[in-house]
C-alpha cells in the first residue's frame, strides 16, 4: 500500500513537471503608447507652430530617439514574443520611423550634408524627403485597414496617421517648389492630424493603465471584432489570446 502511494506521488510530480509553466508577462502596449504620446504630442504642437514653436521639430529630436524610437520599438519586440503579430509590426515600424526621423535631423549622420549649399538646405532635399513621409503614410493606411477588425480607437488613430503623412509629404514638396505659404499650411494640417493621433493614444494609454492596476472603470475602445467576420484561423487565435 505504501509503495502505491509513493508511486502515485511520483507520477503526480512527473505530470506537473511536464506541464508548461505559466509565464507572467507584462503587457508592453502601455509602454509603446507612453513613448508615442510623449514624442508625438509635443511634436504635433510644434508642427502647428503653437506659442511660436519651430515647425521643423528639431527641438524634439531627443524624444524621437529615446521615447518614440526606443520605447515603441522595444515594445514591438516584446509583442513579437507574445505572439501578437499586428502589434509587433505596427510598433516596430513606428519606432523605426522615429529613429529614422531623429537620425535625419542629427548632423552626425550627415544626412543633410550633401544638400547644404552655403549653409542652406537645397530644394532637392525637401523633394526627396517627401517620399519618406508618403510611403510611411501608405504603411499606416495598411494598419488602418487591419484595425477595422479591432476597435474604433485604433481606426481613428491610424486613419489620422494616414492623413498626416501625405500632408507632411506635400509640405516638403511645396517647400521644394518655393511655395512657402502653402507648405506652412500643409505642415500645420499635418500637425493637427498628428494631434488627433495623440488624443487616441492618450485615451488608449489611460485605459490600459487603469486596467493594469485593477480599476473597475473601463474606458470604451469601441470593439469592432464582431462587425467584420474573421477567418476560422483568426478566430481561433483570438480565443487563445
Amino acid at each position: 500500500m505504501g509503495n502505491d502511494e509513493e508511486f502515485e506521488k511520483l507520477a503526480t510530480i512527473l505530470r506537473q513537471a511536464q506541464q508548461p509553466r505559466k509565464k507572467n508577462w507584462g503587457d508592453p502596449t502601455p509602454l509603446a503608447l507612453a513613448g508615442l504620446v510623449i514624442t508625438l504630442t509635443p511634436l504635433s504642437c510644434q508642427l502647428m507652430g503653437w506659442r511660436g514653436a519651430d515647425p521643423t521639430g528639431l527641438a524634439n529630436n531627443g524624444a524621437d530617439f529615446f521615447l518614440g524610437g526606443l520605447l515603441v520599438f522595444l515594445s514591438g519586440i516584446f509583442e513579437f514574443f507574445l505572439g501578437k503579430t499586428f502589434a509587433s509590426v505596427a510598433y516596430c515600424s513606428l519606432g523605426g520611423f522615429f529613429l529614422a526621423l531623429g537620425a535625419t535631423m542629427t548632423p552626425g549622420f550627415s544626412t543633410e550634408g550633401p544638400y547644404l549649399r552655403s549653409g542652406v538646405l537645397g530644394a532637392d532635399f525637401y523633394a526627396s524627403f517627401g517620399f519618406f513621409y508618403l510611403f510611411t503614410g501608405v504603411l499606416t493606411f495598411v494598419f488602418f485597414i487591419c484595425a477595422l477588425r479591432l476597435n474604433i480607437c485604433l481606426v481613428i488613430l491610424f486613419l489620422s496617421y494616414s492623413i498626416a503623412f501625405p500632408l507632411l509629404a506635400a509640405a516638403e514638396w511645396t517647400h521644394a517648389e518655393g511655395r512657402m505659404d502653402l507648405s506652412h499650411r500643409l505642415t500645420v494640417a499635418g500637425g493637427a492630424s498628428c494631434f488627433v493621433v495623440t488624443m487616441c493614444a492618450w485615451w488608449a494609454l489611460i485605459g490600459c493603465l487603469l486596467q493594469s492596476v485593477g480599476w473597475s472603470l473601463v474606458l470604451p475602445m469601441g470593439d469592432l471584432s464582431h462587425i467584420i467576420p474573421g477567418s476560422t484561423k483568426q478566430e481561433d487565435m483570438e480565443k487563445q489570446e
